[in-house]
């Protein structure tokens, strides 16, 4: 019976120990940190795995990825290469200069980051109706036109289109009924447009009705005019609602886009003025800015 309790306890304490070293083992795997492989070294600079593998395409063949891969080695072993040879045979002061344009762009990059970040959490990209209004009257003389605008509706028809009196005679009365049948049959129509409230350049209605030119614009966008075109591939009918021409006042609603974008840009100068200012006052009342003078 000794004899067995003796054994019993040197099995114990062996499990024991193969437990520990099994452990230890485990552990060291788990905790051991993963040294990043890399595929090319010029001189004391080294090309990771990881910096490949972002780069490659999801779904390219086994052959096009040894391309790329090939590829872009050469091409980092190139830069590299001539990188050393530049910083050894390129004047010092050369060398300097260009360490301060590259320190003086990364700290731009940085801070316009940070910039932008703060812009788009911090300022109201709200444009109200009323401050639209405010700033179109206050700079009227400012939205002169430089091309014709128009307020149109028309439609373009195939040329075998049996009701085209109909479609004439509603597009030209446009009471909500004729709107109701037009828009009933507007699968039957090539091109459509009854928004007319809008303010389109002539350009863009040229653009769209094809017989319709430059040479001819004139004499067919007319405020009020109704006209007929036709050409190889269709018939086209159109009601010209208003018409403001070169040099008048740009109406509010065509140059909104613009003055929104003025108003919002003068938002951000704003903000980032009061930002540097509320910056530098408080590197000043925590000392960490000052400014010496310099001694006469």
């Amino acid at each position: 019976m000794k004899f067995s309790h003796s054994l019993g306890k040197q099995g114990g304490w062996y499990t024991f120990l193969l437990l520990m070293v099994f452990l230890n083992i485990g552990c060291e795997s788990l905790f051991k940190k993963k040294e990043p492989s890399f595929v090319a070294r010029v001189g004391e600079n080294y090309l990771f795995e990881e910096d490949i593998k972002k780069l490659l395409i999801e779904g390219m063949s086994k052959e096009d990825s040894a391309s790329f891969v090939t590829n872009y080695i050469n091409n980092w072993a190139s830069k590299q290469l001539l990188l050393d040879r530049a910083k050894i045979n390129l004047p010092e002061e050369k060398l300097g200069e260009y360490d301060a344009l590259v320190a003086d762009y990364r700290a731009d990059l940085y801070t316009r980051a940070y910039k932008d970040a703060l812009v788009r959490h911090g300022i109201d990209t709200i444009i109200t109706e009323s401050q639209l209004e405010n700033f179109y009257e206050s700079e009227k003389e400012n939205f002169k036109l430089k091309e014709k605008v128009v307020q149109i509706r028309f439609v373009e028809l195939p040329k075998q289109f049996l009701n085209k009196d109909q479609v004439i005679d509603k597009l030209k009365s446009f009471k909500p009924e004729d709107q109701t049948y037009l828009d009933s049959i507007g699968v039957q129509f090539k091109k459509l447009n009854f928004n007319d409230s809008i303010w389109v350049s002539a350009p863009r209605v040229i653009g769209e009705i094809a017989p319709l030119t430059f040479e001819n614009a004139d004499k067919h966008l007319k405020k009020s005019q109704f006209f007929e075109m036709e050409d190889d591939n269709g018939v086209y009918l159109a009601k010209v609602v208003d018409v403001k021409n070169i040099n008048d006042t740009a109406p509010l609603s065509f140059v909104e886009p613009q003055i929104k974008q003025v108003l919002l840009s003068r938002r951000k100068l704003d903000f980032l003025r009061q930002l540097e200012t509320e910056v530098l006052d408080e590197a000043i009342k925590k000392n960490e800015f000052e400014i010496y003078a310099e001694d006469e």
